[in-house]
């Protein structure tokens, strides 16, 4: 049996733009084995910038003009952490980021494209609203799309600053979009007034003659108002003051000159005047060599050239090419951008102007060209299928065993003390407040022994749960998080407080600073969910496997009459539930590489919510039994409450809150593996006839991981109980249904699409 390829080399993608898509999409197809992918994104959709003006114009949906770096990263086999970056620590080889640990790598790769220079116009950083980030910019879009649908009792003026190819391209998609809104509602075009500011003569002043003059004769006609020459000055709430004076304007969009992040030249990379990092030929920074960057990001030393999408894409199969040689140690290729260049830019009508070179023409050919270059570019991302891990090749590195030795199991399969204790060390040192000394721990780390040694309360039970299983997310930070959450809502279901926690890690081969780096992300995230609490790991068991699997043994602390035991539910009750269903569909899509991006995000965010404060809301409440949603679903769990307290349940299948996609991906076909064993295993206890088409049906049986919790409250505090939750930030909260009297022979569980 060939054992996995220790992890070596780490490899970090910054930036999931259009270069690192191309080199992902490659590196799942050409995959390296001993080095371990990661990419980090603040924005897991990344907007194409091609398409982007023609999803401001209606043309495409959102998915049909962004790249989902979730299956695109699920495909090339790599690590994905949403999470901004802040800095970089280059002596010590790491990535800064907002919301996390710092990130490691061997070899660095930029590509977060640019943004609008920061504007030096007093009340512009209020009152205008930049085009970058995108995800902000589209936002503020959609709120002005709702404006002008609900028909504002007055005309609306929109300024757009920045006459460049954006701005005009912007101006141009926005006009045509609302015009049409309004047309369709009966309302003249001319409710809407736009403004174009340049501080120039002219407008797109890089783009050759007749571009130039034919952008500004189509602007004019479709009666946007013009301002050349004009630098604005001062921007306020509902106007805009100029050179020529003072405008008002409801809208104020800041489409001017790219800019680079100040961190990038803080950390010591060499850039150029602008901030964009400085690279050779071969997409290599000239200051540091473990770093690459691409795309708007950079700037190629030898050649000048305009911050464009058609740079960025070009640039994606030459950088892939030289991340892989400096990984394998191999000579880099130069890469030559091209001269000229095709461009394409929408007039926001099904009509395009292409230019290269003195060439140029406007025409709907011209728009049916891009659309199609532009899609062909979109389907690489799409509708990918996971690809299999080729045979290893054997490794050198001195730290890291020879691919042809097994790996031990028993205790020879632990990871090494040393990487241990510095992996131990160094999240400890994130969280000293959950590390606090207890006079309750005996023995723990501070002093580590062959076991931990705890002193009871004599007036307290000690509650104690397991649970472990593989990562349900590809980051160890979040997986650490999701972890301690999940098993921790056993310690909030039976009414106790968490004591301590022992922590149960398998670890995929690496190296061993790769190792300790992997459990330092885990403890970390777990740390970080006990710090609330001041709850200490004292202890735990590390060993290598295929994947990474985290567990932990959580104790709590409960007095007798605290203790919420599942046969305290009585008839009449209501069963409130604290979160939304949909983890293991939407998991089980996401293996498949049928999830969206924001999918996920949005169930990883659930499931590293605590259910801490909606545990003492439902005591608060006179809650008298609780349970988790966990591995056997909303029904298995009711029914376990059900069953212990002689009681039966009605579901009311309407009122079921479900995650952003969970339905969609049922749909689709797609089950957890689980799901029909709890389908199975329910079958001699429900009655679901009525409602075995409902599309919420299925996520009754859904396994979750660190769900919610599922509690029975007097009918007459149910609804105060949702205000509160909702308020303690429980957004999807919900009545699943009411516990009602159980004859024999009955079903136990009766699910309906209303309560009767």
């Amino acid at each position: 049996m060939q054992s996995p390829t220790p992890i070596n080399k780490d490899l970090v993608l910054l930036g999931a733009g259009h270069s690192h898509a191309i080199a992902l999409k490659q590196f799942g197809m050409k995959p390296l084995p001993a080095v371990r992918l990661t990419v980090i994104a603040a924005d897991v959709h990344t907007p194409y910038s091609g398409m982007l003006p023609g999803h401001v114009a209606g043309f495409y949906d959102y998915d049909e003009c962004h790249i989902d770096a979730r299956p695109l990263t699920g495909f090339a086999g790599a690590r994905l952490f949403a999470s901004q970056a802040t800095g970089l620590d280059l002596k010590r080889q790491l990535v800064l980021c907002d919301n996390r640990p710092p990130v490691p790598f061997d070899v660095l790769s930029i590509n977060i494209g640019s943004t609008p220079a920061a504007p030096n116009v007093p009340g512009a950083d209020k009152f205008a609203i930049p085009a970058k980030p995108v995800r902000y910019f589209l936002e503020r879009w959609q709120q002005l799309l709702e404006r002008v649908r609900e028909l504002p009792s007055r005309a609306l003026s929109l300024a757009i600053v920045g006459g460049g190819a954006g701005g005009v391209e912007l101006t141009l998609a926005a006009q045509s979009r609302l015009s049409e809104l309004l047309q369709a509602a009966g309302q003249p075009a001319t409710r809407i007034t736009f403004h174009l500011f340049h501080r120039g003569p002219e407008l797109m002043p890089s783009h050759p003659v007749w571009v130039r003059r034919q952008f500004e004769k189509v602007l004019r006609e479709r009666g946007v108002i013009i301002h050349l020459d004009d630098p604005v000055t001062e921007i306020g709430e509902g106007w805009l003051r100029s050179r020529a004076g003072v405008t008002e304007c409801d809208r104020v969009f800041w489409v001017t000159q790219a800019s680079a992040p100040a961190w990038l030249r803080a950390a010591g990379l060499a850039t150029d005047d602008c901030g964009f990092v400085l690279v050779n030929d071969s997409l290599q920074s000239i200051s540091h060599p473990a770093v690459f960057a691409a795309g708007d990001i950079a700037t190629m030393q030898r050649y000048f050239r305009p911050k464009a999408g058609v740079f960025a894409v070009r640039q994606g199969q030459p950088l892939f090419e030289n991340l892989q040689r400096i990984l394998q140690d191999e000579p880099l290729k130069p890469f030559q951008p091209q001269k000229q260049f095709l461009t394409l830019i929408g007039t926001g009508d099904r009509s395009a102007v292409a230019a290269r070179g003195r060439w140029a023409w406007q025409s709907p050919l011209m728009w049916r060209w891009k659309d199609r270059i532009d899609r062909q570019f979109m389907e690489r991302f799409q509708n990918l299928k996971p690809i299999a891990m080729p045979a290893a090749a054997g490794q050198s590195e001195i730290d890291s065993p020879p691919e042809t030795l097994m790996r031990c199991r028993g205790c020879g399969s632990k990871v090494g003390s040393t990487a241990l204790m510095r992996a131990l060390q160094r999240a400890r040192a994130l969280a000293p407040a959950a590390e606090s000394p207890s006079s309750q721990i005996a023995i723990g780390l501070d002093a580590p022994d062959d076991a931990a040694v705890l002193q009871i309360p004599n007036d307290c039970l000690l509650v104690q749960t397991v649970d472990y299983f593989p990562a349900l997310a590809n980051d160890p930070f979040a997986s650490g998080r999701i972890a301690i959450e999940h098993c921790l809502n056993d310690i909030w279901a039976m009414g106790a407080l968490p004591h301590s926690v022992l922590a149960l890690v398998a670890l995929p081969p690496a190296s061993p600073t790769k190792a300790e780096e992997t459990l330092f992300q885990v403890l970390a995230g777990a740390l970080q969910a006990l710090q609330p609490d001041a709850v200490p790991i004292i202890g735990g068991h590390t060993l290598e496997a295929d994947e990474l699997a985290i567990g932990f043994v959580c104790n709590g602390l409960a007095t007798g009459d605290r203790l919420w035991c599942q046969d305290g539910l009585q008839s009449g009750q209501v069963l409130v539930a604290t979160k939304a269903l949909g983890t293991g569909v939407l998991f089980a899509a996401d293996m498949q590489l049928r999830a969206r991006g924001r999918w996920i995000e949005t169930a990883i965010h659930s499931m590293s919510q605590s259910n801490r404060a909606a545990a003492a809301c439902l005591r608060t409440h006179g809650a008298t039994a609780c349970t988790d949603i966990s591995g056997f679903g909303l029904v298995g769990h009711a029914a376990k409450m059900a069953r212990a307290s002689r009681v039966g349940v009605d579901i009311q299948l309407d009122l079921i809150s479900h995650l952003d996609g969970a339905v969609a991906s049922s749909q689709a076909g797609i089950a957890s593996s689980l799901y029909p064993q709890n389908w199975h295993d329910s079958q001699s206890y429900i009655n679901c006839d009525r409602v075995r088409f409902h599309p919420h049906l299925p996520l009754l049986f859904d396994p979750q991981t660190s769900g919610g919790l599922l509690a029975g409250v007097p009918e007459d505090r149910a609804e105060a109980c949702l205000t509160e939750l909702r308020s303690l930030g429980y957004a999807a909260s919900h009545i699943v249904g009411r516990a009602c009297p159980h004859r024999s022979g009955e079903p136990l569980i009766t699910m309906r699409a209303r309560l009767s």
